[in-house]
């Protein structure tokens, strides 16, 4: 039971700093119902098993996955096979995405159906799978990472031209919410296994590094496609949000698993019937290493059902009834200062943060220390969280007024940065993005949203999760610039060499 102590640990981490603020703030600036905040303790109960269960499932299921799937790319050397690999994989993975399913529920519910949940998830995860197999030529062919994402970004920037707000907001937030605690570890594993393809051992391994980066390009871009050849002209700037009320307490948990079970099912299913072919024709395991990779797949499922349940039968409900008190309070600092301290306490309290820490000092050989990068990261992401605040109280400033410059200055910096820190900057906007961001501070921006006049749901209330993304690559580039300014030797490459 050692590995479910180990998951236990960091998924409490994660969910009980958030819940120790909501307590705190019930008896205080934002009293809440009893049978609300019972609600909310079983819901965030629920989320721990449920992330407990997930994360050990893909730890011993779809991480090993990857993997296979990855080595046995490279063994047959052959980019056709690679390329279609990744279309089918990248679909699949990101259908399972959870922090994808609660972003495509969200979206569903605030707009009453008129953009449906399997719409969103079946759009990103297109796009995610045509720029995972891109990833994988780039990878092969040696094109430079900053290069690509200077093309693509350029391209995406110019499809924004012709999409509305409403959809600009989902578009980013897609591609914070695609790469999470599933889809990262998988894609990783993918990038490793198909950079042996290079005979390079240098350029390989910094290469695996950078393919989560343009993946999440592939979830921005598929959805502004999608608004430009549906058109968006149905959709208002303002949509009615239903703050809700205590309707009892078991209740909404047992009606929401039915619907949960399907949704559960229809992500995890797919993976487990590729698991099933590749080791009919390719993988041959023994029995034991079989048998755990199956259990793996049970665990995720089971997880993924209770955690699904546990956020949107009790846990979102609270966190857009918080966001909604305390935006109709007459002093609006409130909001602000207590999106920056959220957005704080959800990045310290991320468990993949001190994973992409400690790899930076490795990296660097102690130049960037671990503590100067985690609170370099604390301070961006609550100015993240803080600065979408702010454009909620003024309607004036709108996304693209973070996202445009932000990713200009973002792009610049590739050019000038030690290339190794380009890819993992960039990879890093899926770290910082994760179950709390797109679960609890979702709803409470869009609780927010509801409660300011003027302000849209649709387009105020999105856009919090792509500006939280962006902070990790501004904020590690300044680090790896920092590096090679302090390197006598002139930057990482000739160190790492």
């Amino acid at each position: 039971m050692n590995i479910f102590t180990e998951k236990l640990k960091e998924v409490l981490s994660s969910i009980l700093p958030i819940t120790v603020i909501v307590l705190l703030f019930s008896f205080t600036i934002t009293p809440l119902e009893t049978p609300l905040i019972i609600r909310f303790l079983i819901g965030a109960f629920l989320i721990i098993m449920g992330l407990t269960l997930f994360l050990i499932g893909v730890d011993i299921g779809i991480a090993p996955l990857g993997s296979l799937v990855g080595t046995t790319l490279a063994k047959t050397n052959k980019l056709g096979i690679v390329i279609i690999a990744g279309l089918i994989l990248g679909f699949f993975i990101s259908v399972a995405e959870p922090g994808l399913i609660v972003l495509a529920n969200q979206v569903d519910l605030v707009t009453s159906g008129q953009i449906s949940s399997i719409s969103i998830l079946i759009v990103v995860s297109i796009g995610l799978s045509i720029m995972l197999a891109l990833g994988f030529i780039r990878i092969v062919s040696n094109v430079p990472l900053y290069k690509v994402l200077t093309v693509l970004y350029g391209l995406t920037f110019i499809l924004a031209l012709f999409t509305s707000s409403e959809f600009l907001a989902i578009s980013f937030d897609a591609s914070g919410a695609t790469t999470g605690v599933l889809a990262v570890p998988f894609i990783l594993a993918l990038a490793i296994g198909v950079s042996k393809l290079k005979k390079d051992s240098k350029a390989s391994e910094k290469d695996s590094f950078g393919l989560v980066a343009i993946t999440s390009v592939g979830a921005i871009m598929s959805v502004i496609v999608m608004s430009i050849l549906t058109g968006t002209e149905e959709f208002t700037g303002h949509l009615d949000f239903a703050i809700p009320e205590s309707t009892g307490i078991i209740g909404p948990f047992i009606g929401m698993i039915p619907a949960m079970f399907r949704e559960s099912l229809f992500a995890i299913l797919p993976l487990l019937v590729i698991l099933l072919v590749l080791q009919k024709i390719a993988f041959k395991l023994t029995k034991k290493s079989f048998s755990k990779m199956i259990k793996g797949f049970i665990y995720t499922f089971v997880g993924l059902l209770i955690f699904l349940v546990g956020v949107n039968a009790g846990f979102m409900d609270v966190g857009s009834v918080v966001g909604y008190s305390l935006a109709s309070l007459d002093n609006k600092v409130y909001l602000i200062v207590i999106g920056f301290v959220l957005g704080i306490v959800t990045i310290l309290a991320e468990p993949a943060v001190y994973v992409l820490t400690y790899q930076i000092e490795d990296v660097t050989s102690g130049y960037v220390k671990r503590k100067a990068v985690l609170i370099a990261l604390s301070i961006g992401v609550g100015l993240a969280v803080a600065l979408s605040m702010v454009r909620i109280v003024i309607p004036g400033i709108q996304l693209w007024h973070y996202l445009l410059p932000g990713y200009i200055i973002s792009i610049a910096m590739t050019y000038f940065v030690p290339k190794l820190f380009v890819g993992i900057a960039f990879d890093a906007g899926g770290v910082a993005t994760g179950p709390m961001t797109a679960t609890f501070i979702l709803a409470f921006t869009q609780g927010a949203a509801e409660a300011i006049e003027g302000a849209s749901i649709l387009i105020d209330g999105f856009g919090m999760i792509a500006t939280v993304a962006l902070t990790p690559i501004i904020t590690l580039q300044i680090l790896g610039f920092m590096f090679s300014v302090k390197s006598k030797k002139g930057g990482i490459t000739e160190d790492e060499d």
